[in-house]
């Protein structure tokens, strides 16, 4: 057995410290459990949520509101979502959301003292939240992502990993592993996802699990183009405009992204907000503060002048494809291993379409929820001799280099990853999809795939990179492999040879694999029974 710094056990092990691994290491720690969570930042200031303000779903608990709800966006997900999920979601969140006010955070109050809870400013959520983590008697590796999971017949039994800083290796047996390490942005330089590089997809397609929805990835956000805020609400009070000063037809921020991503395949696009009153633009001051930074430092304001914009890849952070997930408890196939989170397929509660916030903030705090509950009484039940298995790591087992090659014909890190982003970025060959385009990137990723399992260089020194060029590689195969799998145009997923929905594709598509990559439609899953018409 390898040696390492730093050896610990542990009941239960949440990887990644966002809002979805911090609820369920705090739910665990209820449930009695022994918890340890790791980060690959600093749990609290690190991933989408922390720098970001964000919406919430949070719904009073009568009838007529939460149909409005559930029906809400529906159509937009292809009607892929299942309403009895949608329920349970809305139910945890309205608790959970009560939760935080009673712990202090402090949401803001109309003139007639009642409290609004349908967002969050991120900083103060996550300080909130790591402070509940550290009085629940969680145990925190700050700056200490996970390389590999360990595990033997009985399925998962802990992990192993580095510290960013110190460079100390860490080792930690576990009953059971939560993974919420967050979704892929693949570098992309989003806000807030330099953290969000897909590992936790390698980590769980390792063990066994597999994927679901990942064709919904192809999730693009408008931003300035000299800002990575990526506020795409905010647009909605925008017109755009051409290079030559004249208004873009058909363009908007909801219906009418498609336009402005074919524009900017031959020119630049420009905006200007200038649909919002005086009402609206303190109320975009005072919810999102960090949108107006970069326009302030440059002197543009964005109500009247006009700035350029670009479509910044935000991935599976804001599409809906993740890990599969079995049951209520967020369960993988791999026993022992839960989801939560964007590391989790969001398609229950979306379906093929979501933005940020409001969907993505509610799944996080309710699927943290439900795994850390339910990881915490599997453990128990276990009991303590489970940690005594002398489980391995699964790097080994399939392949998938955890650490820099001496070989110095090896191609580098960085080279993997600007290849992998050559084939996830570009408009015409990610958001405006056909059956050629994405076979022909993934006949180049799949290449990519076999090189890097021959051994890469971390030329920086940075040994987390191998993992992560592994990891967005990986991903971004099985984004196209379920992209071919589904030959219709359906929540955001949309094919330009197949430009209409068909109703016969209504389910739900998984997908898993290494070397070999598949995909194929989940028929048995439940899916809501709302309304099937088509939706081009």
């Amino acid at each position: 057995m390898d040696q390492f710094d730093l050896q610990l056990q542990a009941d239960v092990l949440i990887i990644g410290g966002g809002p979805s691994g911090a609820w369920a290491a705090i739910t665990a720690a209820k449930e009695g459990a022994k918890v340890i969570l790791v980060d690959k930042g600093y749990c609290g200031t690190s991933g989408a949520t922390a720098p970001s303000g964000t919406g919430l779903w949070y719904v009073n608990p009568n009838a007529d509101e939460r149909e409005e709800a559930m029906k809400s966006r529906e159509a937009l997900g292809g009607y892929l979502a299942d309403r009895g999920w949608m329920k349970k979601v809305l139910d945890q969140t309205y608790t959970n959301t009560n939760q935080i006010a009673a712990w202090g955070y402090p949401f803001p109050l109309d003139e007639t003292g009642t409290s609004h809870r349908k967002s969050l400013q991120g900083p103060e959520y996550m300080k909130l939240i790591r402070k509940q983590v550290q009085k629940a008697g969680v145990r925190i590796l700050d700056h200490s992502p996970a390389l590999e999971l360990l595990a033997d017949e009985h399925g998962v039994a802990g992990a192993t990993g580095v510290n960013n800083q110190t460079k100390d290796t860490w080792r930690v047996d576990a009953t059971s592993v939560v993974i919420a390490t967050g979704g892929c942005a693949f570098l992309s330089k989003a806000l807030g996802t330099n953290v969000l590089t897909g590992d936790g997809y390698l980590l769980a397609a390792e063990a066994g699990a597999n994927l679901s929805g990942m064709e919904f990835s192809t999730a693009y956000s408008l931003a300035p183009a000299f800002s990575p805020v990526t506020k795409s609400a905010f647009y909605t009070w925008a017109t755009f405009y051409y290079e030559d000063g004249s208004v873009i037809e058909g363009a908007g921020s909801q219906k009418g992204r498609s336009v402005i991503a074919r524009t900017l395949l031959t020119q630049q696009v420009f905006a200007r907000i200038d649909k919002a009153d005086d009402i609206i633009k303190k109320a975009m001051r005072q919810a999102q503060p960090n949108f107006f930074l970069s326009f302030d430092r440059l002197g543009i304001d964005p109500f009247t002048q006009k700035f350029p914009i670009t479509l910044r890849f935000e991935g599976t952070v804001r599409g809906t494809g993740g890990i599969h997930i079995i049951d209520e408890t967020c369960a993988t196939e791999v026993p022992g291993l839960y989801a939560a989170g964007d590391a989790a397929t969001r398609e229950l509660i979306c379906g093929g379409f979501t933005g940020g916030g409001s969907h993505n903030a509610a799944w996080a705090m309710s699927s943290g929820y439900f795994s850390g509950e339910a990881s915490a009484k599997y453990a128990l039940k276990l009991g303590v001799g489970a940690l005594n298995r002398k489980a391995k790591g699964l790097s080994e087992a399939t392949g998938v280099p955890k650490k820099s090659t001496t070989r110095s014909d090896a191609p580098d890190t960085q080279e993997i990853i600007k290849a992998v982003q050559a084939e996830v970025f570009p408009y015409d060959r990610n958001w405006f999809r056909t059956g050629e385009g994405l076979q022909d990137s993934l006949g180049r990723l799949n290449h990519l795939w076999h090189e890097l399992k021959q051994g890469i260089q971390a030329s920086d020194g940075n040994i987390v990179r191998v993992r992560e060029a592994a990891a967005m590689t990986a991903t971004a195969r099985w984004m196209y492999t379920s992209g071919l799998e589904r030959k219709e145009t359906r929540g955001m997923h949309r094919r330009e040879d197949f430009p209409r929905v068909d109703q016969d594709q209504q389910y739900r598509i998984i997908s898993g694999g290494l070397d070999t990559t598949w995909a194929k439609p989940l028929l048995d899953s439940s899916i809501s029974s709302a309304k099937k018409e088509a939706v081009v």
